[in-house]
């Protein structure tokens, strides 16, 4: 391959900008903002975590068999772009029935479709840099993808949240598909691909079983987590009943049950889930299973506490949806700008310190933020909210960063794709138990006492946070 200049980086990696605008827009503005107004009083919570996991479960379907499809695409205008294309213009359709959403069905329905469109252009969107990059020049070119996907948080935060909490909602839509279109067509005309001239003669089938085997193993997860926090709850709770009253003890059964049934999920779906895929490799590469783990207790956590704060901030300052959406813009600003600083200093303090240890501390830095977000429950203190937010996004930024360069040094040689591939179905699979556990449990407590279900859910958040630090003991095949 032909090395690549500074522009030519920044070509193959610009729709990661549009594409996490889109994605940040609709999963951290849009939808919670519509949820608030369509779902019935005290059931907001809920209706956004089952939206959150049934999307969730398209993303972990389309995605692969889109980028899969791609792989075998003989198109003469190469292989990644048609998807992307395609996928975009089909995004921009179902932005506009998002826009004209007028009760929760319509908003699901919009919602489970720009999911298909989205991963239809994500899946074949990550070939671009295996593709197009000569190996030598892959870590920058990483490095400026890693921008293109920190960057929107910050952009939408301060513009299209912003937007939606002054009533222009319509406007907020346009800006985000226009964001999408600009940078779709940039990619159209800059990036050039060369025609596969034989398509490739390796199974479909085999890698599409694996991805169910994945989906499979964490639903099978999400199942023991419920049936495991149920009885570990509900002993708990019977043992209280008589100390400490029904409610009391109701709400031990719900909160308790709720944090087990996260962590069953989580490790049992992710060890179902990859012996399914990878067999009894496996077993024999244990920490690559320990560090799948790792990566979803702690998105479980972060991505479900960015889910649920504006209905938190709805409650505490009894705001209504606009407001909150303005107030949730300003502290995604903050978070994503601590997130994007810690970031870039994440590849020196990793390789300073250790991957392995920077993991472990952002783990326990993002489980203090949480709990800081406790105080503020029944005291609402804003500055607190927004210092939670700035330790909570100093722990993500340094985790997006050394995680991943943790997970590299893991998998095995000329295995990469193979293994790494199965931390992206885990991603999607985070969302799918902290929202769709924490949400019904939210709604469930509140009812016996108006942010207690905030209290609870955001203290599972804390306390994945922190196993997901503890997880990884079973990590060693690193440098210490």
């Amino acid at each position: 391959m032909k090395l690549m200049r500074w522009y030519d980086h920044l070509s193959v990696n610009l729709f990661w900008l549009g594409m996490n605008i889109r994605n940040t827009a609709v999963g951290s503005v849009f939808t919670p903002y519509l949820v608030a107004l369509f779902a019935p009083e005290g059931r907001q919570n809920t209706a956004l975590g089952a939206i959150s996991a049934a999307g969730l479960i398209i993303a972990m379907l389309v995605q692969p068999a889109a980028g899969l499809l791609s792989d075998r695409s003989t198109s003469r205008f190469g292989r990644r772009r048609p998807f992307i294309f395609f996928g975009s213009i089909f995004d921009l359709l179902f932005l506009v029935a998002i826009a004209l959403s007028g009760n929760f069905t319509m908003l699901l329905v919009a919602t489970l479709l720009i999911q298909f469109s989205a991963n239809v252009s994500h899946g074949p969107l990550q070939g671009l840099i295996p593709d197009m990059v000569p190996e030598e020049q892959r870590g920058r070119s990483s490095a400026i993808k890693a921008v293109m996907e920190l960057i929107p948080i910050v952009l939408v935060g301060f513009t299209i949240a912003q937007l939606v909490g002054n009533g222009q909602f319509i406007w907020a839509v346009i800006v985000t598909g226009a964001a999408l279109l600009l940078t779709m067509l940039l990619t159209m005309a800059l990036v050039k691909e060369t025609p596969l001239q034989e398509k490739p003669t390796t199974s479909f089938k085999i890698p599409m079983l694996r991805v169910l085997g994945m989906l499979a193993g964490i639903v099978f997860g999400a199942l023991a987590g419920l049936l495991g926090g149920g009885l570990v709850g509900g002993l708990i709770g019977l043992a209280a009943w008589p100390f400490v009253g029904r409610a009391t003890a109701l709400a031990v059964m719900v909160g308790l049950g709720g944090v087990v049934a996260m962590v069953v999920a989580v490790v049992s779906g992710v060890w179902s889930g990859v012996y399914a895929t990878l067999g009894m490799d496996a077993r024999r590469n244990s920490p690559f299973t320990w560090w799948v783990v790792n990566r979803l207790l702690f998105l479980a956590a972060a991505t479900s506490f960015q889910g649920f704060l504006p209905f938190f901030l709805m409650y505490a300052f009894g705001i209504d949806a606009e407001q909150a959406a303005s107030m949730n813009g300003a502290l995604m600003t903050v978070i994503g700008l601590f997130i994007i600083l810690s970031a870039f200093a994440g590849g020196w303090v990793s390789d300073r310190f250790g991957k392995r240890r920077v993991v472990v501390f952002s783990g326990l830095v993002s489980a203090v933020g949480a709990c800081m977000v406790l105080g503020s429950i029944w005291i609402p203190n804003l500055a607190v909210i927004y210092a939670a937010g700035g330790v909570i996004g100093l722990g993500v930024g340094l985790f997006m960063t050394a995680n991943w360069a943790l997970g590299t040094d893991l998998v095995p040689a000329g295995e990469a794709g193979r293994y790494l591939g199965i931390s992206n179905l885990a991603g999607a699979g985070a969302g799918m138990i902290g929202k769709g556990i924490g949400g019904p449990i939210a709604d469930y407590l509140n009812i016996y006492q108006p942010g207690l279900g905030y209290f609870a859910i955001f203290a599972s958040y804390a306390v994945l946070f922190a196993m997901s630090a503890f997880s990884l003991r079973w990590v060693r095949k690193v440098e210490e």
